[in-house]
Order: C-alpha cells, then structure tokens, then sequence
C-alpha cells in the first residue's frame, strides 16, 4: 500500500522557502520518516541523516564545520531524523544556521517535544520553525481513502484509532500492534528522562485515564488510586502529553459563580492507544464506552484539525457544579464556538442557557455520527 499523502508535506515545503530551521515533532510511528521520504522525492539535492547512527552523531556533535561539510556534502535540504538523539542539538543547529560555511535547509525530527524543544527552545530563538505531527486525521484519510470510505468505517477508527501503521495491516493484527505499541516503547522516552527503572507507574496511571476519558480527573484522587503523590501524577500528565500520547484541557470559566475552575478532562491522541490498554477491541455494539469514544473521538479529531491548519484556537470543557454542561468550548478572535458530542442523534439537544447568556457565542454544533464531517471544519 503506498503511504498516504500527508498535509505536513505542505507545510514543511512552505516553510523551506523561508529561512528557518524546521523542527518535526511528533509521537513514535506517526509518520515522521514517511514524511521525510516523500519530500525526498519532491525536492531536489535532498539528503536524510538518521542521527542515531554513531558517525551522524560525533560528526555533528564537534561542531566541526569540515567534517559537517563532509557529512552533508552537496545537499541542498538537511534532514536530521531523531535529532533529539545529538548532545546539544540546539547549539549544534545554531552553529550550522549562523555560518556562512554552509548553504542548505535543515529539518529536524524528534520523537519526544520535551526531549528535543528543551535542547532547542533557546539557542534556536527567532531562527525556527515548530510542526507537530499527529496519527491520520479525518481530512487526510478523506483526501487518499474517500468520504464513501470514512462513512463505512467510522467505527473502526473510534476501535483501531488512526496510527498509519494500523491502516497498513489485515484487521486480526492490528490489536497486536497496538498492544506492542502501547508498552514500553511508546514512551521510551519518558523512562530514558526521568530515569524510571521500569513504566509500571505509567502503565497504572494511563490506564486510570483510559477509563476516565470524558470525566474530570482529579491529581489528588488518581494519586490515592495509584500510592504516587498528586504532584507526581501531575508531572507524570505533562510528561505525556508532551510525549505526544495525551491532551489535557481546562475548564472554562470566566465569570458565573457556579463554574467548575480548576477541573481538568484528558484525552488520547489514538483512540487505538487507549483500547490497548484496556485490551478492549470489541465493537461498538457490545461496549459501553460508546460516549467516552465518541467524545475523545470529537475533541481529539478537533484538535488535529487546528494543528493541520495551522490555526490557533484555545480549547476547553464546560461545566457548573449543577451538571450543566458543554463538551468543548473554542475560543478565537474574542468569540467561542462550542461542541456537543453524541455518537446517535436521539432528542433535541440544547445547550445550557446560562452560558449563551453570558458569553459570545459566535457557533454552536451537535457532532453526531450523521454529520461528523464538521470536525474537519
């Protein structure tokens, strides 16, 4: 199956006419090396440098401007794979950007944002440009499938989820991938920072959250589940989602005395991700999480959609400590549209008056699998 064509490809060609560093991020398995070999075939004089090779490595990391010429030899476009892998990447970038030793456009890769932007976030200042890369979005499965496609196996995706990898294997074997994926190796990274001697922590914690998607989480009452300190749960969601396996949205909440302030919902990137936790492939017909998927399911196909874009929008939940409630509020531009999200249309919806009362409603949407298009809006 030849891969698909991915919008990522766009915009790193945009960006290569401008005169920044590209920084790829994104989590492991999404695609990133793909991308990488189908610009290779677009662009002319194009080089890719796996920076897990010890010669890349020392190369780059002595600063060297010979040996690095020698490295990149007549390429016009640079592109380092896994560049979190290099000491020092940010200065080592820096180095290559501000001599005049050299004339080519660089693309960094990394797997993990913390790892890779904490090396990078200050040497490279004004001179770079950040995507992050996710699993397939509707649109892009739209553009190289078909929507006849996406109509039939909607609820494959709400079970398998969106990983490239799953739409290139027979059915029977993509629970063994995720399961494999969802281990250790997901977020290697995370254990390689922090030091953990095994991810049984993460493991407990992640399973916690897959069975509370759609709910406010609680620090305090995951830590008393878990026997780890509110603080370390909290360090251990950011780590996450900055390994690019979970969002985390706040509350919304600006002036009615009622408004939950401080509640938090977190959600998976890949819904295959969350179903291999809890080893839960079956079909929609005989589970009872049908709400929580098509909710993650919503926010997180929402959340691509910007990304994909490129647009800014601030993204929250809704809630009143009397129940009344909103699954996601956007916000942009001084306005908010919101979101309901239920997988079957059944009775007339309405959203809570108090909020369109008090806020600047610009939208709002009932998201159903009847008219789920209007994610990719």
């Amino acid at each position: 199956m030849l891969p698909f064509k991915r919008k990522y490809v766009e915009t790193i060609q945009f960006w290569l006419k401008q005169n920044k560093v590209i920084i790829l991020y994104g989590a492991r398995q999404v695609g990133k090396s793909t991308i990488l070999e189908m610009l290779k075939k677009m662009e002319a004089n194009f080089k890719i440098l796996n920076c897990e090779s010890s010669a890349v490595a020392t190369a780059l990391s002595e600063n060297n401007s010979a040996r690095i010429k020698l490295l990149f030899g007549d390429a016009k476009i640079i592109a380092l794979d896994e560049a979190q892998k290099i000491e020092n990447i940010g200065s080592v970038l820096k180095f290559i950007y501000d001599s005049d030793d050299f004339d080519c456009k660089i693309i960094a890769t990394g797997s993990s944002s913390f790892n890779l932007s904490n090396k990078i976030t200050e040497p490279l200042t004004g001179r770079n440009i950040k995507i992050h890369a996710y699993p397939y979005s509707l649109e892009e499965i739209q553009k190289n499938k078909s929507g006849l496609w996406l109509l039939e196996n909607l609820e494959s995706l709400l079970v398998y989820g969106m990983y490239p990898e799953v739409f290139n294997i027979p059915l029977e074997q993509r629970a063994n991938f995720l399961q494999n994926l969802a281990g250790d190796y997901l977020y290697q990274d995370i254990l390689q920072q922090e030091q953990l001697r095994n991810s049984r922590d993460l493991q407990k914690l992640l399973r916690a959250l897959a069975l509370q998607i759609g709910s406010e989480v609680s620090y305090n009452e995951l830590g008393n589940l878990l026997g780890l300190s509110s603080k370390t749960v909290e360090r251990y969601i950011d780590l996450l989602q900055k390994n690019f396996i979970l969002i985390q949205l706040d509350s919304f909440s600006r002036n009615l005395r009622n408004e939950l302030k401080k509640s938090k919902k977190v959600y998976f990137i890949d819904l295959g991700i969350r179903n291999a936790l809890l080893s839960n492939f079956n079909s929609l017909d005989s589970r009872t999480d049908v709400g929580a998927l098509w909710e993650n399911f919503c926010v997180i196909e929402r959340f691509k959609t910007h990304s994909i874009k490129e647009r800014v929008r601030n993204m929250y939940f809704w809630r009143t400590y009397d129940q009344a409630e909103i699954d996601l509020v956007e916000e942009y531009d001084g306005a908010l549209d919101i979101y309901e999200f239920k997988y079957r249309k059944t009775k007339k919806i309405k959203f809570p008056a108090s909020f369109l009362q008090n806020y600047p409603v610009r939208n709002s949407s009932i998201i159903t699998n009847g008219n789920f298009e209007e994610l990719m809006e």
